[in-house]
């Protein structure tokens, strides 16, 4: 996957902004003002930092060395993914569970705007 297609991908989910609140390098992807990935697209090797279940954070640990504790982050809720060591489906996978979990945490006023089934 390259950058283009992660940024591509993340910006595809309904109500997806991408905002630049840390560095002009570091894109934040945000729905309802909430993160659900980070990366530093221009980055070599491709990470993104994504938000996860804290049990399948560590279930994902286990089973990928591209997946390590949140760099920076809530080491518990959020993992880095270095995204060319991994398949593009995973990543994709991955990217869609991180806003799925920000999605369900939000008011549920906020998630009926969405109209996300």
């Amino acid at each position: 996957m390259t950058p283009a297609e992660l940024r591509a991908f993340c910006l595809d989910f309904n109500a997806a902004v991408e905002e630049f609140p840390f560095t002009p390098e570091t894109s934040v992807f945000k729905v309802m003002g909430k993160m659900f990935a980070l990366s530093a697209l221009d980055a070599e090797p491709l990470k993104v930092n994504l938000k996860c279940d804290p049990e399948e954070a560590l279930r994902q640990r286990a089973e990928h060395a591209a997946i390590a504790p949140g760099w920076h982050m809530n080491k518990r809720h959020w993992n880095t993914v270095t995204v060319a060591e991994l398949p593009d489906a995973l990543v994709r996978e991955l990217v869609e569970d991180s806003y799925d979990l920000v999605v369900a945490g939000l008011p549920k006023a906020e998630r009926l705007r969405l109209d996300r089934p």
